[in-house]
C-alpha cells in the first residue's frame, strides 16, 4: 500500500489555502511539504500539526491506496 494526500490538497482548495500557506501556519518544513507532494510518508508529529492547523482528522487529509502497476 502507499499513501495519498489527495484529500489534503482538496481540503486546501476548499479553504483557499496554498501549500506554502499550510507550511507556514502548521510550522512544517519545506522538506515535509515536498514529501507530501510526492505522496511519501511523513512523521506523525507533522500530521498532527497539519490536523490541528486545519481543524480536521487524519483521515480527512490522507488515505492508504493499493499500488496500481
Amino acid at each position: 500500500m502507499k499513501v495519498s494526500y489527495l484529500r489534503l490538497w482538496k481540503l486546501l482548495l476548499d479553504k483557499s489555502m496554498k501549500r506554502i500557506d499550510l507550511a507556514k501556519a502548521a510550522g512544517i518544513s519545506s522538506t515535509t511539504l515536498a514529501k507530501l507532494g510526492r505522496d511519501e510518508y511523513i512523521s506523525m508529529e507533522s500530521m498532527s500539526k497539519i490536523c490541528r492547523t486545519l481543524h480536521c482528522r487524519i483521515q480527512d487529509i490522507m488515505e492508504f491506496v493499493e499500488y496500481t502497476d
